[in-house]
């Protein structure tokens, strides 16, 4: 069983950043970015392929939010700029199963979940 451990949250002010980590023994996986904010359901936010690394984004983090992995190290980043009060949430990694990178169902093992915070 993979186990996902996701780092890196806080608490930000709007318009600052923040590096989020997924630490696994995942270099044979695909791995999403998931996020849920209070009251609302899970959304897609990033995911990057095995090989050779393709990236996918939700439109709304286009431009602001970059996936990287690093095999080496077994991490996957999330790198978070301009960040806006509606970024506020618990975001999650995920170890992609098959299907559509953009639908939680398409994952099997999840993280706990690290909170991410940001004030305006």
């Amino acid at each position: 069983q993979v186990q996902l451990v996701e780092s890196g949250g806080g608490l930000v002010q709007s318009g600052g950043s923040l590096r989020l980590s997924c630490a696994a023994s995942f270099t044979r996986y695909a791995v999403g970015w998931f996020r849920q904010a209070p009251g609302k359901e899970r959304e897609f936010v990033a995911a990057i392929s095995r090989t050779p690394g393709i990236k996918y984004y939700a439109d709304s983090m286009k431009g602001r939010f970059t996936i990287s992995r690093d095999n080496a190290k077994n991490t996957v980043y999330l790198q978070m700029n301009s960040l806006k009060a509606e970024d506020t949430g618990v975001y999650y990694c995920a170890t992609y199963l098959s299907g559509s990178y953009y639908q939680q169902g398409s994952y099997d093992y999840w993280g706990k979940g690290t909170q991410v915070t940001v004030s305006s």
